[in-house]
């Protein structure tokens, strides 16, 4: 399949040809209905003009005048002709007095032929008995458009409206009285509306090509200004904004849209380059005590400390699955939508805990209480809490749930410091721990808390943090109840 010229890709283009083709339909379309409307009313007023010419005739034929005394129109645009029963010409003019009759119609005949239809219209499988029509009324009138060879032009070349009349002598003669009038006028008049409108149409469609063509530039330019900065920005300054005009349309709401884009991109970046950072710099802890006690190990085989390379090698695991995990939530990952029953949950999470320093106290209702999630990360974000609360509590742990309606509320509380209001949002972020946590092996890596809520948000939900009745910290995490 040939590429489409490099032309037709420009929206301008396209645009400009489109409404120039639409127009150009419309005007060709509009002005064929003209043309007709037009020569349709002036065959109409010839038709006028040919029964009033055939009455004028029959008025005059009425009263007695004779055949030759008869006063005739001009032959060359309003022929006349007056015909006998036995289609004998009557009177004409000289031009046509030496011919037959000029037309071979008559209302009788008229009258007969729509007779004929209505009664096969109405059944046809009768057989019709041969009957008389009878003549129609003196007065009837029939038209029919023809060529009339006039004017000393044999070539029947000028077109006529021509009406037939049924009328009667005074002596009771029956004849028709053919009148034409000239279509010549009618002719000339659609062939020049005709030329007026070949001669403007292209004018006209280049008029609305133009204005077009320069509407949609100026309509586009705000849009090409935007991709033009888009273009740099990507080069790799996302603090770049485009530029908003000050329209207020789509144009502008879409530049809006994309600052806003921007916005997130360069956050996201940011937080993407400390989070490597911080990363790297957790991670070189770890691995740099390896090393230490292995290079040790080795020139001192005797020296060597399992336990602290089964701790060092235990802390860099968990921290390669915190951000591990990270990593797959901030790649939007979906939690699973199974149905967790949370008092189990808490009984699972507290029966494999052998090594808490203070006792764990669990506060849970008879009825069963569940939420939709992932079983194995809401599990992370209960152990995390508690492994939060182990770290700064002074004697005890206490894990509550209660529920209503709409929602389930799992709390872990402790009895220590508590934590400050001012670090109440701080300490959600990444890789902060509070200054008196500070420490790598008793504080963590400063992930634990992090991924609490990025899991809990994951799952429709939300973690606050209070003061607990015990005098130190409540975690409280909210979700949807599952049986709403």
């Amino acid at each position: 399949m040939a590429d489409r010229p490099r032309w037709w890709s420009s929206v301008r283009a396209r645009t400009t040809a489109m409404a120039t083709a639409v127009v150009a339909v419309a005007l060709v379309a509009a002005g064929l209905a003209v043309l007709a409307v037009l020569r349709h009313n002036l065959v109409d007023s010839a038709g006028l003009q040919a029964e009033s010419t055939a009455r004028n005739i029959a008025a005059q034929v009425a009263a007695g005048t004779d055949f030759a005394n008869l006063e005739l129109p001009d032959a060359d645009s309003q022929p006349v002709q007056v015909v006998s029963a036995e289609r004998r010409v009557l009177a004409a003019d000289d031009d046509l007095l030496g011919r037959g009759p000029m037309a071979e119609f008559s209302p009788a005949a008229e009258s007969e032929s729509e007779e004929t239809d209505d009664e096969e219209d109405e059944d046809e499988s009768e057989e019709h008995e041969s009957k008389q029509v009878s003549a129609p009324d003196s007065g009837a009138i029939a038209f029919r458009d023809m060529r009339l060879p006039v004017a000393h032009d044999d070539t029947g070349s000028h077109e006529f409206r021509v009406a037939a009349l049924q009328a009667d002598t005074r002596a009771g003669q029956d004849i028709t009285i053919y009148a034409g009038a000239s279509l010549a006028i009618a002719d000339n008049a659609v062939a020049g509306v005709r030329r007026a409108m070949l001669i403007g149409l292209p004018l006209l469609l280049a008029l609305v090509a133009s204005v077009t063509w320069l509407v949609t530039r100026r309509a586009l330019r705000p849009v090409e200004a935007i991709r033009t900065e888009l273009a740099e920005i990507m080069g790799g300054d996302l603090s770049r904004r485009v530029p908003v005009p000050a329209s207020h349309d789509e144009i502008a709401r879409l530049a809006t849209t994309t600052n806003t884009t921007l916005t997130a991109l360069e956050e996201s970046a940011q937080r993407q380059r400390r989070f490597i950072a911080d990363a790297a710099h957790e991670l070189r802890s770890p691995i740099a005590s390896l090393r230490t006690q292995l290079e040790v190990a080795k020139a001192h085989p005797r020296l060597l400390e399992l336990d602290g390379l089964i701790a060092d090698s235990v802390r860099l695991e968990h921290l390669a699955a915190d951000l591990l995990l990270l990593a797959r939530l901030d790649a939007g990952e979906q939690p699973r939508t199974d149905r967790v029953d949370l008092a189990a949950l808490i009984h699972d999470e507290i029966a494999h805990r052998t090594g808490d320093l203070h006792p764990v106290h669990v506060v849970i209702p008879e009825d069963r209480i569940a939420v939709l999630g992932s079983r194995i990360q809401l599990g992370r974000v209960l152990a995390n809490l508690v492994d939060n609360a182990q770290r700064h509590a002074a004697t005890a742990v206490r894990i509550t749930l209660t529920h209503n309606d709409n929602e389930v509320v799992l709390a872990v509380s402790d009895d220590g410091t508590g934590v400050p209001l001012a670090d109440r949002d701080r300490i959600f972020r990444r890789f902060v721990r509070l200054d008196d946590a500070r420490s790598r092996e008793d504080g963590g890596a400063g992930l634990g808390l992090a991924i609490v809520r990025d899991v809990v948000e994951r799952h429709r939900g939300e973690i606050r943090v209070d003061d607990s009745t015990d005098g130190g910290a409540r975690f409280a995490v909210i979700l949807p109840n599952a049986d709403r």
